[in-house]
């Protein structure tokens, strides 16, 4: 009888070890890179084709070998810096300064600045839609879409939102899906008649965020507060809501490995399986860093890239972001294996 419940512990130990082996992602923080300069932080962007990364920081864009860490350039004067977008055909990269209201043009080649070109107030996000051949810039304070035309460098349409529009992705058939923060929905624009064609709600979903889409699905992924909304990108119909980490404020979707990653400031990423179009469920939380709350995804080599910084501990009864450890400014790594 012992040896019968000895061998029955031990496949019960087995099999729970199986499931455990099962859930775990891949994912792990293999370690990060030191940026020695100051200031905030927001978007990071990763050039696959020219090994690359673009790390927005304070006033400048710092650019780094995205396998070393090396310092390849610094991009200077751009004032509350927000986001990089590319353009590989014209050679040309774009950056959403919200301090200056502005987006600074720039060669890809050289880093050599191009031009400046004016836009709603405090442009945030900041995106290239194929299919339109448009930058397309989010405006936080004048709650707008700038539309730039990269070949002649100069703001062709501007369309309202009627909120604070935080992420906009396209589906590459003429469609601009925009997260609405300030009242957690999603506005959907026809790309050709530039204008708003539906209001999406996303309720239970609060303030989003960050938001990634599977064009083959043509679902949507919203990050919101300690939530993340799936969302049919045919007709805003809420398909599923999963739990996630507090903080998040970016999303990356890698359509090899059908994994959605949330990048949550509260220091995990939270990894969601797509089994199918309407099917999800979380695999795990990875731990990473406080403060690394926005990402970019590597689809070529699945790296995910963070940025970060080192804190100071929080006095009891303060209030606020804490303070930055100056020096500490800093990108993760984290890897699938």
């Amino acid at each position: 009888m012992k040896s019968i419940i000895t061998y029955c512990c031990l496949l019960l130990v087995s099999i729970m070890t199986a499931q455990v082996c099962i859930a775990q992602s891949g994912y792990h923080l293999s370690g990060h890179f030191p940026i020695a300069s100051t200031g905030w932080w927001d978007y990071i962007t990763v050039d696959a084709a020219s090994n690359k990364l673009y790390v927005s920081h304070g006033t400048q864009v710092n650019i780094l070998d995205k396998n070393t860490g090396d310092s390849l350039g610094v991009i200077p004067n751009t004032k509350g810096v927000h986001g990089i977008a590319l353009v590989h055909g014209l050679g040309k990269g774009y950056i959403s300064n919200g301090g200056s209201n502005n987006v600074t043009v720039f060669n890809l080649s050289n880093n050599q600045v191009i031009g400046q070109i004016a836009t709603g107030e405090n442009p945030d996000a900041i995106f290239y839609d194929g299919y339109s051949k448009k930058i397309i810039t989010c405006n936080g304070r004048s709650k707008d879409l700038s539309m730039i035309d990269p070949a002649a460098d100069k703001v062709v349409g501007t369309i309202a939102v009627g909120g604070k529009p935080e992420t906009a992705v396209s589906d590459g058939k003429g469609k601009i899906f925009v997260n609405i923060e300030d009242k957690s929905e999603i506005v959907v624009i026809d790309i050709k008649k530039m204008a708003v064609i539906a209001h999406w709600p996303i309720a239970p979903g609060e303030s989003p965020t960050g938001l990634v889409i599977d064009v083959h699905t043509n679902r949507l992924f919203a990050g919101c507060e300690k939530r993340l909304m799936v969302v049919d990108a045919n007709n805003g119909k809420i398909v599923a809501n999963l739990p996630i980490g507090d903080g998040c404020d970016g999303v990356v979707f890698d359509p090899a490995l059908h994994y959605i990653c949330t990048s949550n400031g509260s220091g995990t990423m939270t990894v969601i399986k797509e089994l199918s179009k309407d099917k999800y469920e979380v695999v795990e939380n990875v731990p990473t860093k406080r403060g690394a709350r926005t990402s970019c995804v590597d689809e070529a080599t699945h790296t995910i890239y963070m940025p970060t910084a080192n804190f100071e501990p929080m006095q009891p009864g303060e209030k606020g972001r804490p303070k930055m450890i100056a020096g500490s400014f800093q990108v993760l790594k984290i890897v699938h294996e």
